[in-house]
């Protein structure tokens, strides 16, 4: 055929949809032999599932695939553009063919997060009277955007992004059926292209769709990596603000930072500045860890993260950016310690589920004579005038309390000498307690 001649046709990633499981690349940790999908066919036993996945990994492709495996009436809906009318209107379609036919029916409802809980739970009874075989797909983490009575029914499978030796695989199948039109791409070209699909196939097609359209626009038949370039108009990676990658990847910088990795800190920082994040979160998420995950042991390490999040705001994005990189590194490789943290935590829940207990007589204020009179601030030892500064066997908590102690230091960085000292007063208050006793 003619490179610079070809007819229009249908999108290649329609033309290349698989119609089996053997077709599928990619999921073999769901449809590989002795694999659930894969056994679901085989024992011809079909039941409600929810797949869950990022754009492009098959999904529907799967649902299709299923309906197709178990002869069953296959009715899709998109949550964005359907309502319950929709919903009505297939479980009407799924009577009529159980009556006429006895074929089952597996409705497939895409972005199934978008459907709200009266959606949700128009189709529900019909799922539980086994009218119909529910196939959810979604983006969103079913957990927290689909009914419980629905998911409760429903087996989770979790889709993974396609691997770059998967994508390689679709660039091999597309050329054995001729979707290249004689394209010749060298390995760095195949390497950048499966670099900007990030796991997406259906993105790979279509930029792969793309590149092929520019080539027979400057007729050229041969791709580089230059080419690809020049011509593609690539997004940023697979990133939403508000979902399951956001979270994901904010969770795995603040544990990069805690274990110590500072390579791993900046590569998730770098991946989500990449992807659209907002930089002034990331700086304040950066100043939390500081006082989570380091506190006492480096004190530092607050003002580098205060300074990095000062920096951005003032010099703005990419030049501030250099800041929070480095705040990372520093925060990654400091001495780490959550005790604060976790002293906080305590003295918080105590006092959440404890009573009122007064403030002990000798350390309230006395401003008027009454007070005075009444023993407000009686017998208080003032620390500075006191060996050490430090009033030795004195009190501070309310009665009861005495004993309580929640802080309690970390041999690591500046924490190690306040364990020193707290123990050198805590010396001092004992020999001060026994002179009381004697």
């Amino acid at each position: 055929m003619d490179l610079f001649a070809r007819e229009p046709h249908k999108p290649l990633a329609e033309a290349l949809r698989p119609a089996t499981l053997d077709d599928v690349i990619g999921q073999q940790h769901l449809i590989g032999p002795g694999k659930p999908l894969r056994m679901a066919i085989e024992a011809q036993v079909p039941h409600s599932m929810m797949l869950w996945g990022p754009p492009g990994v098959g999904k529907t492709t799967l649902a299709r695939i299923l309906a197709s495996a178990f002869d069953a009436e296959f009715i899709p809906l998109s949550a964005v553009l359907s309502g319950v009318k929709d919903i009505r209107e297939a479980v009407e379609r799924a009577h009529a063919t159980l009556q006429r036919s006895g074929r089952r029916t597996i409705l497939f409802v895409d972005e199934v997060h978008r459907f709200n809980k009266s959606q949700q739970d128009a189709f529900l009874p019909f799922v539980e009277s086994g009218l119909l075989t529910f196939i959810g797909a979604t983006t969103e983490n079913p957990s927290f955007e689909v009914n419980a009575a629905l998911l409760s029914r429903a087996q989770v499978y979790v889709l993974k992004p396609l691997t770059q030796a998967d994508l390689h695989a679709l660039f091999d199948r597309a050329a054995a059926n001729g979707a290249l039109d004689g394209l010749t791409f060298d390995d760095d070209a195949r390497t950048a292209l499966t670099g900007y699909a990030d796991g997406d196939a259906r993105r790979f097609l279509n930029l792969l769709e793309q590149t092929r359209t520019a080539a027979l626009a400057r007729k050229t038949a041969r791709i580089d990596s230059a080419f690809l370039a020049e011509v593609l108009s690539v997004n940023a990676r697979r990133f939403d603000k508000g979902g399951d990658a956001f979270y994901d990847q904010i969770s795995a910088l603040h544990k990069s930072v805690r274990g110590s990795n500072p390579d791993a800190a900046l590569y998730w920082l770098t991946r989500m500045l990449d992807g659209g994040a907002d930089a002034r979160y990331l700086a304040r998420r950066i100043v939390r860890m500081a006082w989570e995950d380091i506190g006492l042991a480096d004190p530092r390490a607050m003002q580098i993260a205060n300074d990095a999040a000062t920096t951005y705001e003032r010099l703005g994005s990419p030049e501030g950016e250099l800041a929070l990189g480095q705040a990372v590194i520093y925060l990654a490789i400091a001495a780490k310690s959550n005790a604060g943290y976790m002293a906080y935590n305590a003295a918080r829940a105590f006092v959440a589920g404890d009573s009122s207990r007064p403030v002990p007589v000798h350390l309230r204020n006395a401003p008027t004579r009454l007070m005075k009179e009444l023993g407000y601030g009686h017998e208080y030892r003032y620390a500075h005038d006191e060996p050490h500064a430090y009033a030795a066997g004195e009190t501070y908590m309310p009665e009861g309390l005495e004993d309580v102690r929640w802080y309690e230091p970390v041999p690591r960085g500046l924490e190690s000498k306040i364990a020193d000292k707290l123990a050198f007063l805590r010396q001092l208050d004992d020999e001060a307690n026994t002179k009381k006793q004697d």
